[in-house]
């Protein structure tokens, strides 16, 4: 069986068994969407935001693209966070990455020629590891530089987010977060609270039940 079909089969029994634990949750579906926080996330298979936070179809709105980028000269990019803004009134922004972000590692390395698009995208990408090349250039080995490279990708993008007039001028602006998967044990970890008083934060620490009251 070809992968589309066996998708395709999936997808009725899934939609089979959910009717049948809440016969009102399609109608709940159709009426519209209110989410509470948009994500920003990699486009990497292994990173999907509502399985690793357990959430459901309607509590995320989600953009995700190679690296986790946020760039104000896309208007992909910024017209989910204009819409998600303005419209959906979110009140969280999560950026989040991923260690062994195979984008990430990619601007260590010289670029490939078959991938003008990708090169194009990771550009801010290369530029960010060249400005703390004295840092990255401390780690012996290419997987913990781009490890690191990883978390100082998502405060940039934290950084850019709120700095927006869309987010900055709001009344009630939302708040921007900063978080990180690990692909080796599914946790995630804070690199920037946006309850931090929206400064940007160098450190991290592992998200625990006594800290959930502060994320």
């Amino acid at each position: 069986m070809n992968r589309p079909k066996r998708m395709l089969l999936e997808n009725i029994a899934w939609a089979r068994e959910t009717a049948h634990a809440d016969a009102q949750f399609f109608p709940r579906l159709a009426q519209g969407q209110s989410p509470k926080v948009l994500w920003i996330g990699c486009s990497d298979s292994r990173v999907p935001a509502e399985t690793i936070t357990n959430a459901n179809p309607g509590d995320l709105f989600v953009h995700r693209n190679i690296a986790n980028l946020f760039s104000p000269s896309d208007d992909n990019t910024m017209s989910v966070l204009e819409y998600a803004v303005r419209v959906l009134k979110v009140d969280h922004v999560i950026v989040c990455g991923h260690y062994g972000c195979g984008g990430v590692r990619a601007s260590l390395l010289p670029l490939s020629s078959d991938l003008p698009h990708v090169n194009r995208h990771i550009a801010p990408l290369c530029a960010l590891g060249a400005r703390h090349r004295e840092e990255l250039d401390a780690f012996a080995e290419l997987d913990a530089r781009a490890n690191r490279l990883a978390e100082l990708n998502v405060l940039e993008q934290v950084r850019l987010l709120r700095h927006t007039s869309i987010v900055r001028d709001r009344d009630e602006p939302p708040l921007v977060h900063g978080w990180i998967f690990g692909l080796h044990d599914g946790h995630i970890k804070v690199l920037a609270s946006g309850y931090d008083d929206a400064r940007d934060t160098q450190g991290g620490a592992h998200l625990t039940s006594a800290s959930l009251e502060t994320v």
